[in-house]
């Protein structure tokens, strides 16, 4: 009897150490979102996507980002037409946009502790098969064993060669777009 209660005691006490422990080392989601929006003076166009995959390595500090392109929704379905269409973002030959970036500050986020960081992160981006390379604060929170990314971003929609020539959505569409990006990793 005195195993049973021995043995039971021994695994609590790791069920409730793994249960309370920092996520630690290579985390994943495939449930990501990222939000972009466009204003002009003609009218506003918002999207989301939420198949956004991501890793983050905690022991390192890499963070990678792959999204895929024809996952954005749209209020109207004119508007997810000319997004995927060859003359815009062309999504049948460029179907994700990429990034894969390391936390340069990675010794100020303590990954076994609630609280919010500010993580400034380098790395390549690559939208439309164009790569460039930026650098960009992220949010990090940590909150028991969940921790989240957070992202708000300016895109130069020309920096990836994307343009509308000529027609409405070339007035309708912002040179700038801000990109809202979400990811939580349990």
């Amino acid at each position: 009897m005195k195993k049973v209660i021995v043995s039971l005691a021994v695994i609590t006490l790791i069920v409730l150490t793994s249960a309370f422990s920092p996520i630690l080392g290579k985390l994943v989601t495939k449930t990501g979102h990222v939000n972009f929006f466009s204003h002009t003076a003609v009218e506003d166009i918002t999207a989301d996507n939420y198949k956004v995959m991501s890793t983050l390595e905690t022991s390192t500090g890499e963070l990678i980002y792959s999204v895929p392109m024809q996952s954005f929704e749209f209020e109207k379905s004119m508007m997810q037409k000319h997004f995927n269409s060859s003359k815009f973002l062309d999504t049948k030959q460029f179907p994700k946009a990429k990034f894969k970036g390391m936390i340069n500050n990675l010794s100020d986020v303590d990954f076994a502790a609630d609280g919010s960081y500010t993580a400034n992160v380098t790395g390549d981006l690559t939208i439309h098969g164009v790569t460039k390379s930026l650098t960009q604060d992220a949010t990090i929170t940590v909150a028991g064993a969940e921790i989240t990314v957070d992202v708000v971003m300016d895109i130069t929609l020309a920096d990836y060669e994307i343009a509308f020539k000529k027609g409405k959505p070339s007035t309708n569409v912002a040179k700038t777009v801000k990109a809202t990006i979400k990811t939580v990793y349990k």
